[in-house]
């Protein structure tokens, strides 16, 4: 960032404006924040808008008035089932045009010019006017297609532009009436001795399999997005290479059918190093990624080989044709990662890509793609039989008895290194980082180091990234957990070189992004939850309730004015709402003050620690009093148990349809799985389940645990549910 700033400040600020750039906003504390005027430069160049000079903001001005007049159609259109819409058309002066939709499911629907006069403007020497046409409201679901035929003659032409019509509202629970609670956990962390070093697909069913016999009517997990198909591989599941395909790293090879059909000295090799894994289960301190792959790999390398039968071959040729493109430029990218970087990944500082593979637009790819045939194949696989593991899980959910099954999570971005960036990187704005400003628990601001969507790409590639992505994540699950919904409204874009505080808002068309993902959940049948938690417009929350959208409530955040817990009857209707979210400690750790000395131990804390540590005594304290006041608790001489059980009974009895139990709630776990704001400081996302102690509790001790039992039964008996057996 070049730090050149133009000195009409007001004119820069009508830009940014124009572009959906904040300016200003208003921070946790309540504070109006004005907005620098370099970080507004660099935005917007991000968002390709020169501007920093008095003649680059000029310029830029008048290319945003001209460009809808450009072309013919919008780039997409996204409207919501149950509004009209006045749809513009540009040609030039008195020009004929006609516009019909034609229909996803067959069929064709001629729309009608309206009587709106606007004048005719000059753009590149030509006079352009608008006609404009009537999308009806009553226009059906689905992904359509809007057709322009303009002029006559020898100068007719046709133009095409895409149409998604959306639902008014998502009413995917099985009645407003009804309430159901779940389960939630961190599948990496949920070993048993069935897995290779880490949870797995395997250890998910199973778990499934145990929350539904308990009562549970979901089991919400982390992000299975994929990561690196080599190591070094991210920890973290909030920061993928992909949202469009799902992480192999959780498939058991001992599920695949092939596996069985194994030469005699294979599956030996392969037993063994399953046994070297079952064995260090109880005494593991780490999930080690890296470790637990490179020994799956092997495994999997070997079945790979396996000949199939015909059945089996064309399951997975139907899966290979469905995925089309997407996916083999996803298997394409693993290959060449594989290829250009064998020992150490992508995973911290990225490819050094050769002139010509520098994305999947360059000149020597299609050469690529035919020299690594072989290995494009072998990762292709490998997303087929992570796709039938996570079906056989929601099988197994579904059969429990559970209404809803396994609940997806989907991570806000995706890695500067990865295959999104790599295949599709005109979607993506360079030099920004998406994060989040200044609050009480994070008083330095985040930058989680993500290249954010540009607003304007999405457009114009019709939303199809953000499709695709919803399609991957509700193909095996009865809901989808959005991290960070807020994220479909605005995103905090941090600078290169610059801190997580120095920022700004970036606005998105949360109605044509919100709607593309309804429509996807409208099709899978599935239930949609929002994070919206931190900084919340006001009006943000109501428009997701109007869509049918659940929000969040964590208990330990919601407060009233006077700084008093909520009372339990003044939580939303329209929610999953829980004691406990996995960027705290468990409820365990957070009642013993854990959130507050790893911060200090991490040097996390901007006030006195002492100060922030009698704020926590005085906030549990305040905890304990309001759960005796309201009948949950005795006195307090309270055990942490009973503490836990009481503050699950208080949110058990609020009106939210959804509620959660953590399972590191459950078992006693005071160990937090996250500490936001750092990376290798702690160990992120690599804390196996375990008891109070510390010591692993693996997903078979967790079917015989008085303490989860004890919490379930709570769970069941507030919520008027019974165990299924």
């Amino acid at each position: 960032m070049s730090g050149t700033v133009p000195g009409n400040v007001g004119a820069l600020r009508e830009l940014a404006n124009k572009c959906g750039v904040a300016t200003e906003y208003w921070d946790f504390s309540g504070n109006h924040r004005q907005v620098q005027e370099r970080v507004l430069v660099a935005v917007l160049e991000a968002l390709g808008r020169q501007a920093a000079t008095d003649e680059e903001v000029a310029r830029s001005l008048a290319e945003v008035e001209l460009e809808p007049w450009r072309d013919a159609l919008p780039p997409s259109v996204v409207m919501r089932s149950g509004f009209s819409y006045e749809l513009p058309v540009h040609v030039h002066h008195g020009e004929r045009v006609t516009v019909r939709v034609e229909l996803e499911l067959g069929g064709q629907w001629q729309l009608s010019q309206m009587d709106v006069y606007v004048a005719p403007r000059e753009v590149d020497g030509n006079l352009i006017g608008r006609a404009t046409f009537y999308l009806p409201e009553n226009l059906p679901l689905g992904w359509h297609e809007l057709v322009a035929e303009i002029g006559e003659g020898e100068f007719w032409r046709e133009v095409r532009c895409p149409l998604a019509v959306t639902p008014f509202r998502l009413d995917a629970l099985p009645g407003r009436d009804w309430r159901g609670w779940g389960v939630m956990a961190q599948v990496y962390s949920t070993l048993s001795s069935e897995s290779w070093g880490m949870g797995d697909y395997g250890d998910l069913a199973d778990l499934a399999q145990i929350s539904g016999e308990q009562g549970a009517d979901f089991l919400l997990i982390n992000p299975t997005h994929a990561g690196e198909p080599i190591p070094p591989i991210t920890a973290s599941p909030y920061l993928p290479v992909t949202r469009q395909f799902v992480s192999p790293l959780y498939v058991r090879p001992q599920l695949i059918e092939e596996y069985g059909k194994l030469t005699a000295p294979a599956r030996a090799r392969l037993e063994d190093a399953q046994r070297r894994w079952q064995a260090a289960a109880r005494s593991i301190e780490r999930v080690e990624r890296d470790a637990a792959w490179a020994s799956k790999l092997e495994a999997l390398e070997e079945v790979f080989h396996v000949q199939r039968r015909f059945g089996r071959q064309a399951a997975f040729d139907r899966f290979r044709r469905r995925g089309g493109q997407s996916l083999e430029n996803w298997g394409l990218w693993c290959a060449l990662v594989e290829e250009l970087s064998p020992e150490r990944g992508c995973a911290k500082d990225g490819i050094d890509w050769p002139v010509g593979l520098e994305n999947v637009h360059g000149k020597d790819v299609e050469a690529a793609r035919e020299r690594l045939a072989a290995r494009i194949d072998f990762y292709v696989w490998l997303q087929w039989v992570a796709d039938e593991q996570l079906a056989a899980a929601q099988n197994t959910a579904r059969d429990a008895g559970m209404r809803l099954g396994v609940m997806a999570d989907l991570a806000v971005g995706v890695s500067k290194h990865g295959a999104d960036m790599w295949t599709m990187p005109e979607n993506f704005a360079k030099g920004m980082g998406v994060g989040a400003p200044p609050d009480m628990y994070n008083q330095q601001g985040q930058n989680w180091d993500q290249p954010p969507w540009r607003p304007d790409a999405l457009a114009r590639a019709a939303y199809r990234p953000l499709r695709d992505m919803a399609r991957t994540v509700l193909a095996h699950s009865g809901a989808l957990r959005i991290d960070h919904i807020l994220g479909m409204f605005r995103l905090w874009w941090v600078p290169a070189g610059e801190s997580a505080a120095d920022g700004t808002y970036v606005r998105y068309n949360h109605e044509a992004m919100l709607g593309v993902l309804l429509l996807e959940a409208h099709r899978a049948g599935a239930v949609v939850i929002g994070e919206d938690l931190g900084t919340v417009e006001p009006w943000v929350r109501d428009y997701l309730a109007d869509r049918g959208v659940l929000g969040t409530s964590i208990m330990w955040f919601e407060k009233n004015e006077e700084g008093g817990f909520l009372a339990p009857q003044d939580y939303r209707t329209l929610a999953l709402s829980t004691v406990n979210t996995h960027d705290l400690p468990p409820t365990a750790g957070y009642l013993d003050g854990e959130h507050v000395e790893l911060r200090h131990r991490l040097g996390l804390l901007e006030d006195d620690v002492e100060q922030v540590r009698a704020e926590a005594r005085a906030e549990r304290a305040q905890m304990v009093g309001e759960l005796i006041e309201r009948g949950y608790l005795v006195d307090d001489a309270a055990s942490e148990p009973q503490i836990i059980a009481g503050m699950h009974r208080f949110v058990a009895d609020t009106p939210s349809q959804l509620v959660g139990v953590a399972l590191v709630d459950a078992v006693g776990e005071k160990r937090a799985q996250n500490q936001p704001g750092t990376d290798e400081e702690y160990a992120n996302w690599r804390i196996p389940l375990g008891d109070g102690t510390g010591t692993p509790v693996l997903v078979e001790d967790v079917a015989g645990s008085e303490r989860a039992h004890s919490l379930f039964a709570v769970m069941r008996q507030a919520m008027g549910t019974r165990p299924r057996s």
